[in-house]
């Protein structure tokens, strides 16, 4: 279980959020919403370890995650707005670098699933913005993961690649695992357990 104690950031002598709290188990779904320049990429690098509040903590099972680092980085799945992929290399080369001890079989079927099949050997820079993220998101069907924290991950994708992906969404929760993700798009009804966060500088947030 994740938990966000008392969380406080500004930037630019503004408060982004300060008193943010929340907890988040197993089988668990939380959107972050809130407008541009609200602090939400902020907020998840945080609770990743990426960047530090200027109060209040962030806790694996309980423990600081200064002090669980690796086990809690070993249960952690995080994609930033950015794809985080390398262009001159194809998309099969991206995910070996990110998972070198699955196959090139299984490499391929996760791409296939994201309708990226054929394209394994083409180098990310010949892609369309909306196939490079789809790369991106293949890691979602190959991670062994139980926390997923993802930033603006609809981005550049078509209706069809985000039914896929609310899909596999759906299916992590259902299966025991957590989400936390921010989005500009409108997201259907889930089949899982799921809660909306507005994210203001009073936000605290009750289990």
């Amino acid at each position: 279980m994740i938990e966000a104690d008392s969380l406080a950031f500004s930037f630019d002598d503004r408060v982004l959020f300060h008193a943010f709290s929340l907890r988040l188990k197993k089988g668990e779904f939380v959107q972050i919403a809130g407008e541009n320049g609200a602090g939400k990429t902020t907020l998840l690098r945080i609770l990743c370890g990426l960047a530090r509040p200027e109060s209040g903590g962030v806790f694996w099972d309980g423990q600081p995650i200064t002090r669980v680092r690796d086990a809690y980085h070993r249960q952690l799945l995080w994609l930033g707005h950015k794809p985080g992929i390398k262009q001159a290399l194809t998309a099969d080369e991206n995910l070996g670098f990110f998972f070198p001890r699955l196959s090139q079989q299984e490499r391929a079927a996760a791409l296939a699933e994201v309708g990226l099949a054929g394209y394994e050997d083409i180098p990310l820079g010949q892609l369309s913005a909306g196939q490079q993220r789809r790369v991106a998101l293949t890691r979602l069907w190959l991670t062994s993961a139980s926390l997923w924290i993802l930033d603006e991950p609809f981005t550049a994708l078509d209706a069809s690649a985000i039914e896929v992906l609310t899909r596999r969404l759906e299916e992590h929760v259902l299966t025991g695992g957590s989400v936390i993700l921010t989005t500009h798009q409108p997201m259907r009804t889930l089949r899982c357990p799921q809660r909306v966060i507005r994210l203001a500088d009073d936000a605290e947030v009750v289990p």
